[in-house]
């Protein structure tokens, strides 16, 4: 017996090992060839570079105008996380909590948005909205479009309040709240580590978002955000390609995404627990 266990926790770990090497790999690929020279990066002989090329960063940040470009995608990132979450919750409380006229249609209609993408079947119709409302040379269009597409955040915040048990909203009546104070003041200070989680999900969509900033940013390059101002590094003088610089600001890019997650990580942690305990 004790030989099993041993054998099926071995297996278990090599399996685990493997997987994380797999989802490792490209990783440290890339940051490897953020240090190579051009030819290395694209004949891909050796694995490690010959020479460091630590002037690639330099490079990268100068070319690409990261400082604007980062600014861009903190901008889009941050007010799309809170207007995210602002919205998916109020709706998941008011759908969770209340009984109206409607309800499943609502409901339905979210779901139906989860297999639409936001990307080429509807970016004309999004974009021709934001003309007639004038904000299509600002990053707000960006910033609204990528709200609306908030159904994945809304089926998990249902998910969340439903392990809030409604003794507690009427507990809360029975001292003198009505149902908005009682969200703000009871539903919502038990939601943080729900709230930090769906804001790690979000963050990082609208952080990695391309198309929405490209169509956004073509007659006003100052807009670009990040992923947009990376793809054009890829092409330097003469429409060479320069893959040693894309990999190095793909590197930079990826610092604030780990900085998000190093402070959401604790209650990603607390969630899971919570979970397993449930």
């Amino acid at each position: 017996m004790a030989i099993s266990r041993g054998l099926t926790r071995t297996v278990l770990w090599i399996f685990l090992l493997a997987t994380a090497g797999l989802m490792l790999f490209p990783i440290v690929v890339a940051i490897l060839g953020s240090f190579k020279t051009n030819l290395e990066v694209t004949t891909g002989a050796t694995l490690l570079p010959e020479v460091w090329q630590f002037g690639n960063y330099a490079h990268a940040w100068k070319q690409a105008n990261f400082a604007r470009f980062t600014w861009n995608s903190i901008y889009v990132s941050v007010f799309t996380t809170v207007g995210t979450l602002l919205i998916t919750a109020m709706a998941a409380y008011a759908v969770d909590r209340v009984n109206f006229r409607g309800k499943r249609i609502y409901i339905v209609l979210q779901s139906f948005t989860l297999f639409i993408s936001i990307g080429a079947v509807v970016l004309r119709p999004q974009f021709d909205l934001m003309v007639q409302l004038g904000l299509q040379k600002t990053l707000w269009g960006v910033i609204i479009i990528l709200i609306s597409a908030h159904a994945q955040i809304f089926f998990m915040m249902i998910g969340f309040f439903k392990g809030i048990p409604r003794e507690l909203d009427e507990a809360a009546l029975i001292d003198g709240c009505n149902f908005y104070s009682i969200f703000w003041r009871i539903i919502l200070p038990l939601l943080r580590p729900a709230l930090a989680v769906t804001a790690l999900f979000t963050f990082r969509g609208a952080w990695n978002e391309y198309i929405l900033p490209l169509v956004f940013s073509m007659t006003n390059p100052d807009l670009q955000t990040l992923p947009v101002g990376l793809a054009n590094l890829r092409y330097g003088f003469g429409a060479a390609s320069e893959n040693q610089y894309m990999l190095a600001g793909a590197c930079i890019s990826i610092l604030p995404l780990l900085v998000v997650y190093v402070f959401a990580n604790r209650s990603f942690m607390q969630v899971n627990v919570g979970a397993v305990k449930g």
